[in-house]
């Protein structure tokens, strides 16, 4: 299967995600809701979506622009590699 060259598609995949993670996010705080949970679920949140930006983006950009990443076993990769 090819990559999906739709921007209808495109985007319909990002909304899917979106809820996905709207409701498992609201799924979580349901079952066990306090201000520390709703704290530490938008902590991982923010966390692991800078890092996902840092390992593309940021190593893209800045770090060795003539590597081209595709997902994160490839920045694995990439690392034992520069060992």
């Amino acid at each position: 299967m090819g990559d999906i060259q739709s921007p209808r598609l495109l985007l319909f995949k990002a909304l899917l995600f979106l809820t996905a993670g709207f409701m498992a996010g609201a799924a979580l705080l349901l079952e066990h809701f306090s201000w520390t949970n709703l704290f530490l679920l938008l902590t991982v949140i923010f966390s692991f979506s800078r890092f996902y930006y840092f390992c593309f983006y940021v190593i893209e950009h800045y770090i060795d622009p003539t590597y081209k990443f595709a997902g994160l076993t490839s920045v694995i990769t990439y690392y034992r590699s520069k060992r």
